[in-house]
């Protein structure tokens, strides 16, 4: 019976030694987690027509994901883009102009050798004066057309929903056929997560407050089955200390440009020796 205790003794001693030194050398639990994720919806209300992707699927930042019904939209857009291309009136305006400056300049010539009245005169001045006046009110119509055309643009693109960022669908709350209302119960279409850089959250004891830098490297090592061991770097430190636990909340960036670790998975984090500080 002895003999049996023995060796579970000492394997017991051996495995608190080599436990013992891992948290000393800085090995802590953590836990890897999406950079980030938001819920994808529209700012106005309309019917979803089409989806172009689906739960699982890669997003890059800037692609459509779905679009709104969006006819009349589109028409209306078209229409301002035609207004705002319109040249005949600001034309037509330029040659009254020209007509009625050159009609000016000669009855000038003429009243100032006493071959005209100083009323004709005038009236020459004032036809230049009203031709210039539609001229300007010209410019000033084909400049809010254009101003007209890109508001509508903008209303039209707003049907168009795209993704702001780099990630996965991770979920998908609607699909075409249903109205969507931002107001209403379901204010999102696609809820998407960041996974490159994953975001390794570790809760660590006091004593080492001070002694974790920014930007320093350390080494992830994901629960099984994922397993591996990955590179990342500390990029943000609480600077507030739970009082009641004695810890505080450092976040690290762990580059995951494959997708080959998941997020959700529990991991252990281990940070450079760091040489315990000079007692007082």
């Amino acid at each position: 019976m002895l003999t049996k205790v023995v060796p579970r003794l000492l394997l017991a001693l051996l495995g608190f030694q080599w436990f013992a030194p891992a948290q000393a050398a800085g090995a802590y639990d953590c836990l890897i987690e999406p950079t980030q994720s938001v819920d994808i919806g529209s700012p106005v209300v309309g019917l979803l027509e089409k989806t172009y992707v689906q739960r699982g699927d890669r997003v890059v930042k800037g692609q459509v994901l779905a679009t709104l019904e969006s006819r009349a939209e589109a028409a209306a857009a078209a229409l301002a883009r035609y207004k705002s291309e319109m040249a005949a009136p600001t034309e037509t305006a330029q040659s009254k102009v020209e007509f009625s400056s050159k009609k000016f300049q000669r009855r000038g010539d003429m009243h100032a050798n006493n071959f005209m009245s100083e009323q004709e005169k005038d009236e020459a001045e004032s036809e230049l004066k009203l031709a210039q006046a539609e001229l300007k009110l010209a410019q000033e119509n084909k400049q809010m057309a254009t101003l007209e055309w890109q508001q509508q643009s903008a209303l039209l693109n707003l049907r168009t929903i795209r993704s702001p960022l780099n990630g996965v669908v991770v979920d998908q709350a609607m699909y075409p056929g249903e109205i969507v209302e931002p107001s209403g119960q379901k204010k999102a279409i696609f809820r998407l997560a960041q996974l490159d850089p994953l975001r390794v959250r570790a809760i660590l004891p006091m004593a080492m407050f001070g002694q974790v830098k920014l930007n320093m490297q350390v080494e992830v090592n994901p629960e099984f089955p994922i397993g591996g061991h990955y590179v990342g770097r500390v990029n943000v430190i609480d600077r507030l200390v739970d009082a009641a636990s004695g810890t505080f909340a450092v976040y690290m960036a762990l580059p995951n440009p494959k997708l080959d670790v998941p997020a959700g998975v529990k991991c252990r984090v281990q940070f450079p020796t760091i040489a315990e500080r000079p007692k007082k």
